[in-house]
């Protein structure tokens, strides 16, 4: 399952954000350092179900479908908040950075209102410019990489140029804890433009090399938080950043309503403009008020955003696809009759034998060929993988 990192300065919303995506429990307070161990949960991204196109209702097994829209689990990690200089050890940094090892992509929460300065202590509505506090981000984790990176350097550098060993095949030992493949350290390398001699590379190409690494291999979307307490002007400067995507919205307003929905005081579906009150809510003049707001801001916004942030991770950032696996390509079931029991994201690009690995290793290594549900045609291991693509796969028993 895809691992996606809730990141950002302590105090900005990460906790709230998790909660609203997942709602599972998390500590959420207003002051720095609230969250110490990392907290794990589920949420969901949406897919068109195919059960549609063959008219008749599916079975899930891993993945719920509503109306229609497959629920695609994806797994989030909320850890501690990051502050400047955090790869020297400030803060929790050495720990928040060895959280994130194993997340696929990142979504940095950021305080849209700006009323959490650096460290992420309350200070007035507006008195901290927001956009200062994008980059710094990425900074961080390019200098902890660099750290990784440049340990023991000279040798094993001075070791591979005797033994003529390609520097990406080092790079990836070196950096085998982080998650990165060997594609994304070489493309990483490419990007960074580096010495001909790795032996002799400069703080600065390792540091280079360290901000194309986090792009490769740990790419990130802005989510600007407390979007509801943020001046027009600033989310409209906020929107205009050119060093990546930046999604407004409230963690705060999309919790209320999902906890709202739980309690049946509503009907709401993540990430819709809109919500309903159910036949008899009974609702407090407080829980009523609160309701009253989040519904103004929904009409002027058009969503609370957090939906919208886990979608364009997953298939923008990540550039992931669904797809779903059969053991009988004329019902689309599996050996139980159970139809569609199951979805997968693969990233864009994926093959039959690679969805074959994701189901289970014995299938990969032991594969035939697949056949394509929808048509019916035999395909074989290279056949590349589209969006909603039901696929049997055979392999040798």
């Amino acid at each position: 399952m895809e691992l996606v990192g809730v990141v950002g300065k302590p105090n900005v919303g990460k906790s709230t954000f998790f909660a609203a995506a997942t709602l599972a429990p998390a500590q959420i307070a207003n002051y720095p350092f609230t969250t110490v161990e990392p907290n794990k949960g589920r949420a969901v991204v949406r897919a068109r179900c195919p059960h549609l196109d063959l008219k008749k209702p599916c079975h899930p097994n891993n993945s719920a479908c509503q109306d229609g829209v497959r629920l695609v689990p994806v797994e989030l990690l909320d850890v501690a908040g990051l502050v400047p200089r955090a790869h020297e050890g400030r803060g929790l940094g050495n720990k928040f950075l060895d959280d994130l090892r194993q997340a696929n992509a990142l979504i940095h929460v950021v305080d849209a209102s700006g009323g959490t300065d650096f460290e992420g202590n309350p200070v007035p509505i507006g008195s901290h410019d927001p956009l200062e506090d994008l980059a710094f981000l990425e900074e961080e984790i390019a200098h902890w990489i660099r750290g990784i990176l440049q340990r023991g350097w000279d040798k094993a550098s001075r070791a591979a140029e005797m033994d003529e060993t390609p520097v990406e095949k080092i790079l990836h030992e070196r950096l085998t804890g982080l998650g990165l493949s060997e594609p994304q350290v070489k493309m990483a390398v490419n990007d960074a433009a580096l010495g001909p001699r790795p032996v002799t590379w400069t703080d600065e190409e390792f540091l280079r090399l360290g901000r194309h690494l986090q792009r490769r291999g740990k790419p990130m979307l802005v989510a600007a938080n407390k979007a509801d307490l943020a001046s027009p002007e600033t989310l409209e400067r906020l929107a205009g950043w050119k060093g990546g995507t930046v999604i407004p919205c409230c963690g705060d307003y999309e919790l209320a309503l999902r906890k709202a929905a739980k309690a049946g005081l509503v009907r709401y579906e993540p990430g819709a403009g809109t919500f309903a009150y159910t036949s008899e809510p009974s609702l407090t003049a407080p829980q009523r008020a609160a309701l009253d707001r989040i519904h103004g801001y929904l009409a002027l916004h058009g969503e609370t955003g957090v939906q919208h942030c886990l979608e364009e991770v997953v298939r923008k950032t990540l550039n992931l696809i669904t797809v779903y696996p059969v053991e009988d390509e004329t019902h689309w079931t599996d050996k139980k009759g159970n139809i569609l029991p199951d979805a997968f994201l693969l990233p864009q690009g994926s093959t039959a034998r690679d969805l074959a690995f994701k189901v289970h290793t014995d299938l990969g290594q032991h594969f035939i060929r697949a056949i394509d549900a929808r048509t019916k045609m035999v395909v074989g291991q290279t056949h590349p993988l589209e969006e909603g693509a039901v696929l049997k796969i055979v392999a040798k028993v």
